[in-house]
């Protein structure tokens, strides 16, 4: 697999150089030269096949026969759980990608990424420092705990990512080291990026990054899109649209990359009130803001760092941005969409899947089957909920196991030199 950095083309790597760098020279992230597509007769074979199986084939296919002799191990010990496809509405489905270890659809490529670097670090120490808006970090820490050669950094705004999403977080110990900063996401990832421009610092730690900035989390996450169209009936697979609840663009990236391995299907945007990209769209304009603080936490990012990617993606298929469809949700919007399909159909949402169906709905045209993509499990926003839904929300055992246990972070300021002190002299 070739890939270029988006910044500088010049830079040209293969896929086991990419996961290691993580990021590229000036912060560009790397992305496949070509995507050459499945035949139709693929496709059909590959609906036919299970998750993992059929998750071997298309990561082959996309990273090539010279690289990583260890893929098919390493997909069957980190896909060893289900995303079923659930009915929530008539003509959408939930893809319910919280059934793994920490809840969330961050689980695939977390795990994948974590066994990935594991079999191509060759005895190196390597150091993870990660941002998350709330379910990466959990991700993250969770797939990493415990690695032996491989130290995990987590950093999360302080008050933005619910108590749950903490305990999964800071309660682990071990390798795995929390770090509460008195900012927002955006803010978090800046120090992630000055820690990757510090080349004597990331040097001497051996940094990499579990964020999707990382190649091989993006490419885990393509084989769920498959996975969902081949759940569904037969008849409901021609006309297929995707509802992704954006926040960093990685997930709805990872969607368009199966489209363009020859999955045919149409791809809706669903974003909160940090809605940078839906308003880039409407009015050509790339205008950030400042960061808004919502129910939908892991969609509070205004500055997407996935989103190159997807532009790239756009001209290297030749597709016109126009056609991505898209919305956006204030959070009494998200909470009427929670409430409208409890009482229609008794379906339970979160605040990210809740936009990413009102949205499906208001972009689905007739005889097309939606999906929309359940991110977490609604027992991770349990109190807003249960509140929304005057309903109770039993905890899954993943959340018993943490619930109680105390949390140990590191607060801090978004002060690079403060961060860079902090990893030194914890790690060395």
């Amino acid at each position: 697999m070739k890939l270029y950095n988006l910044k500088d083309h010049n830079e040209s790597v293969n896929f086991t150089q990419a996961v290691l760098r993580g990021i590229g020279h000036d912060q560009g992230l790397f992305f496949p030269d070509e995507i050459k597509p499945f035949s139709k007769d693929q496709i059909k074979e590959l609906l036919s096949l299970p998750l993992v199986e059929r998750s071997q084939k298309i990561l082959r296919h996309l990273i090539g026969d010279d690289e990583l002799p260890e893929l098919d191990d390493i997909v069957a010990d980190a896909f060893n759980f289900p995303a079923p496809l659930v009915k929530a509405e008539e003509n959408c489905w939930c893809l319910q990608l919280f059934r793994g270890p920490t809840l969330a659809f961050k689980d695939f490529g977390a795990r994948f990424l974590a066994r990935v670097l594991q079999a191509v670090r060759n005895g190196r120490h390597l150091t993870i420092l990660t941002a998350t808006s709330g379910d990466t970090g959990a991700a993250v820490a969770g797939a990493f705990h415990g690695q032996n050669g491989i130290d995990v950094v987590v950093m999360y705004p302080q008050g933005k990512i619910t108590p749950l999403q903490e305990k999964l977080i800071a309660t682990l110990g071990g390798n795995v080291h929390a770090i509460e900063v008195s900012s927002n996401f955006d803010q978090c990832q800046d120090l992630v990026k000055r820690a990757f421009d510090d080349e004597d610092f990331r040097t001497r730690i051996g940094l990499n990054s579990a964020n999707s900035i990382n190649i091989a989390r993006l490419l885990a996450q393509v084989t769920y899109y498959f996975e969902a169209v081949a759940q569904l009936p037969s008849d409901k697979r021609d006309h297929v649209v995707f509802s992704v609840p954006c926040g960093n663009f990685g997930d709805i990236t990872a969607g368009l990359i199966a489209r363009a391995l020859g999955l045919e299907s149409r791809f809706v945007v669903a974003c909160n009130v940090n809605d940078t990209v839906p308003r880039y769209l409407s009015t050509g304009k790339w205008e950030p803001r400042p960061t808004v603080q919502t129910l939908s936490n892991a969609m509070d990012i205004s500055r997407p760092n996935n989103w190159p990617r997807t532009e790239a993606l756009f001209k290297m298929q030749g597709w016109k941005l126009s056609d991505l469809a898209f919305g956006s949700l204030t959070d009494a919007q998200t909470e009427d969409s929670m409430r409208e399909v409890f009482a229609k159909t008794g379906y339970i949402t979160e605040p990210h899947a809740a936009i990413a169906l009102s949205v499906l709905k208001a972009n689905l045209k007739e005889g097309e089957s939606g999906i929309f993509l359940g991110t977490a499990h609604p027992a991770k926003f349990r109190s807003d909920v249960e509140r929304i839904l005057g309903t109770r929300i039993p905890l899954p055992m993943a959340l018993q196991r943490v619930i109680g246990r105390e949390c140990h972070k590191y607060e801090m300021t978004p002060d690079y030199d403060e961060l860079k002190a902090y990893v030194l002299q914890t790690l060395e």
